[in-house]
């Protein structure tokens, strides 16, 4: 329902209405795509601090997922919450308080002086995400009419795309001159940009018909479903699949969230309207959206970890291996956006997961003295195209396939299915990493003569993967075990590659089966 409150304010009698009309577009696409991207840069940059991290604080592999995952975590948790608060409250309201707290959360990050401060601080930064990400969005979808949304949402993707891409390059270049804590302190003046900006000139806007209370039940289940799951899966890489804690966390984990759905059909006002996901292109654009960005998210930790811990590259360095990804996103994103409008957005999802699984598993061919630009910057550019390709189109299906008066909703859950496979693919990959990593290490320091005993020497020093140091005890007078050590992360992080593919190639045929020219709205029921 459209009142009188989203409604920007009228243009002054003194200024053409096309021009303030432009002027108003502006801010609300330069607020949201500044705001957004403070969310999503923090994504990814954190992933080529992760060795310095390591090394300054001495982390091991589950303390590495856990800082990337507890920011993950509580996003995807407690965005559907933030989308709802920001409907029923406002929505530049809950979007100005995100980044005020993820402000505030950037701060705490910079001054952590160790692993677990870090992680509090990483949640902390994950609530105020799971309220500007949503808000953001669903600010666009109610600004923009449908028969602009389509441009304006791919100039959105566009710019986040290319920013979350330019973090690597820019953290590289923080962590390398003055520290990693730099990539956290950045965010505070640009926190103040986007407050002023929200404040000037985004029209507030919220769901006049939206009844009911929030639904705090099904956000701490849904919360607490997914800290169980976590915790099993990036424990189990270091106590064992078989240890109590690991299947105590894992049925707390799954009983949550059997509750959550228990829950979610009995509330009057559930924290997803039961009706949203009866609309079969609706689904299909999550479930796209589960698998590739699950195999992205993979890609995106593994590779700047495997090229700083393995191959020795500087962490600008291994920003700036992304350039190519940069270029092609800010080449053809906004087109895409525009495509969707003309043609719908079947073919786009279809041949762009494809692209970029050809992409992934390029990655896995470059060796251990393959130059980049023979081994790496191919399998790059792929992955560029077939993620500007993809990322515009995805995201317009999923919101032209939402009812109007449930857009925070909507683009929550769309903008949570994606943390949720970031969260899942982290979580899951790390142990089949680890536990790769482990037995191709064993494999290769037999193959130089060593007997059992070398891999139990190593410990929990394993659980870094290719960050690990041979233990001080083990006798090395060849110097070979270093070599054990790169061989055997290079064979982990090929497999990781080749996952991804598989993810990114499930994600173009769910496109196929699901994805309808024309996505037609569905009514949902309060």
């Amino acid at each position: 329902m459209t009142t009188a409150l989203d409604r920007p304010a009228p243009c002054p009698q003194s200024e053409p209405t096309v021009r303030c009309n432009q002027r108003g577009d502006r801010f609300v696409l330069a607020t949201t795509i500044l705001g957004s991207s403070m969310a999503f840069i923090d994504g990814t940059v954190v992933n080529v601090a992760l060795p310095m991290i390591q090394r300054d604080l001495d982390a091991d592999m589950a303390g590495l997922q856990w800082i990337v995952e507890a920011y993950l975590l509580c996003l995807t948790a407690l965005m559907l919450v933030g989308g709802t608060l920001g409907d029923h409250f406002g929505r530049r309201r809950m979007f100005v308080a995100g980044v005020a707290v993820f402000a505030v959360a950037s701060i705490a990050c910079g001054l952590a002086q160790n692993v677990p401060q870090l992680i509090a601080a990483r949640t902390l930064q994950g609530i105020g995400g799971a309220l500007l990400i949503p808000g953001s969005l669903a600010i666009i979808t109610n600004h923009f009419d449908e028969r602009r949304r389509g441009r304006a949402i791919g100039i959105w993707s566009a710019f986040t795309s290319i920013t979350v891409a330019l973090a690597p390059l820019i953290g590289g270049y923080l962590i390398d001159a003055v520290g990693w804590r730099w990539i956290f302190y950045i965010n505070v003046p640009l926190a103040v940009v986007v407050i002023a900006l929200a404040q000037a000139g985004v029209p507030e806007s919220r769901d006049e018909e939206a009844e009911g209370g929030i639904d705090w039940i099904g956000a701490g289940l849904a919360t607490v479903g997914l800290a169980g799951l976590v915790l099993a899966l990036i424990e189990s890489a270091r106590l064992g699949i078989a240890h109590p804690a690991v299947w105590l966390s894992g049925a707390v984990g799954v009983a949550a969230l059997v509750l959550f759905v228990v829950a979610e059909r009995r509330l009057k006002h559930p924290m997803i309207p039961r009706g949203l996901f009866r609309n079969p292109v609706f689904t299909g654009a999550n479930l796209v959206t589960l698998a590739l960005y699950a195999g992205l998210g993979a890609a995106l930790f593994f590779l700047p970890l495997h090229m700083i811990s393995v191959l020795g590259y500087t962490a600008l360095e291994a920003g700036l291996a992304l350039l190519p990804f940069i270029i092609i996103l800010s080449a053809l994103s906004r087109a895409s956006g525009s495509l969707v409008d003309r043609i719908g957005a079947r073919q786009p999802l279809i041949l762009g997961p494809a692209i970029t699984g050809i992409g992934f598993a390029l990655l896995a061919a470059p060796g251990l003295t393959s130059s980049y630009w023979t081994g790496f910057m191919p399998a790059i550019v792929v992955m560029g195209l077939g993620m500007a390709l993809t990322v515009a189109p995805l995201t317009t299906a999923a919101m032209n396939a939402a009812p109007p008066g449930h857009t925070g909703v909507a683009s929550a859950v769309n903008n949570a299915v994606s943390r949720l496979a970031f969260l899942l693919a982290v979580a899951v990959l790390g142990a089949v990493a680890v536990s790769q990593f482990v037995g191709a290490l064993d494999n290769a320091l037999v193959e130089r003569g060593f007997g059992p005993e070398a891999l139990a020497a190593f410990g929990d020093e394993v659980l870094k993967l290719g960050g690990a140091v041979a233990p001080e005890g083990l006798a090395d007078p060849q110097g070979v075990i270093g070599n054990a050590i790169a061989e055997a992360a290079l064979a982990s992080f090929r497999l990781m590659m080749l996952v991804c593919a598989a993810l990114a190639l499930l994600a173009s045929a769910i496109a196929w089966g699901t994805i309808d020219r024309q996505p037609q709205t569905v009514p949902v029921p309060s």
